[in-house]
């Protein structure tokens, strides 16, 4: 499937084969694509917690409005992001790079990171965003059906998460097989009201 082929065809799909596994296999390369997903100075701060045990699933279920996907689609990613990755060993995300790259980027992500909290949050919630599109367009490919979601209580979720202090949720990505098709594309919004030439009106 080409790229084009699976942005069209992807769909957010609320039901899902609870009979359904996928394979390890298809686990890691999902997750082996979704690394490649870019992020701001290569700080690579997303951390995908892959929900496995049933009875944390219908625990998350409860805190998600009751919503079936949560414990039927096949897999479960929870994403979520290290707000302090740029600081915690960040010449590792150069250490191919030459000395100068190398000494250049920890200076200049220490400069653009420290003590600008919503900086950090925003880039979280971007490097997610990105990261959760790529786990949805390689399910896709799969030939798998993919939902994004954030209609939860995301306090919620952390606790049952154990989610560290240092660290955001995003959103929910559920994959696995769906069992009905998506209904028709509701209301899509004219590229002349979302395409703006160089700069709004007024």
């Amino acid at each position: 499937m080409n790229v084009s082929t699976a942005i069209e065809n992807r769909r957010a799909i609320k039901a899902f084969d609870p009979s359904h596994r996928m394979s390890d296999a298809e686990v890691q390369q999902l997750f082996e694509l979704a690394k490649l997903s870019p992020t701001a100075f290569n700080i690579q701060n997303w951390r995908f917690v892959v929900l496995k045990d049933p009875e944390l699933r219908q625990q998350v279920r409860a805190a998600a409005w009751n919503q079936a996907q949560v414990t039927d689609a096949s897999l479960l990613v929870v994403l979520t992001a290290d707000l302090k990755s740029w600081e915690k060993e960040p010449r590792r995300y150069w250490r191919n790079a030459a000395q100068p790259v190398q000494d250049f980027m920890v200076s200049a992500l220490d400069g653009y990171y420290r003590g600008r909290d919503q900086v950090q949050r925003d880039e979280a919630m971007r490097s997610c965003g990105m990261a959760a599109q790529t786990l949805m367009l390689a399910a896709q490919e799969m030939g798998y059906e993919s939902c994004p979601m954030d209609g939860f209580d995301f306090d919620a979720v952390g606790q049952l998460i154990n989610l560290p202090a240092d660290h955001a949720i995003a959103m929910f990505v559920a994959i696995g097989k769906g069992t009905q098709a998506a209904h028709p594309r509701s209301g899509p919004v004219g590229l002349d009201e979302i395409v703006i030439t160089d700069r709004f009106a007024g």
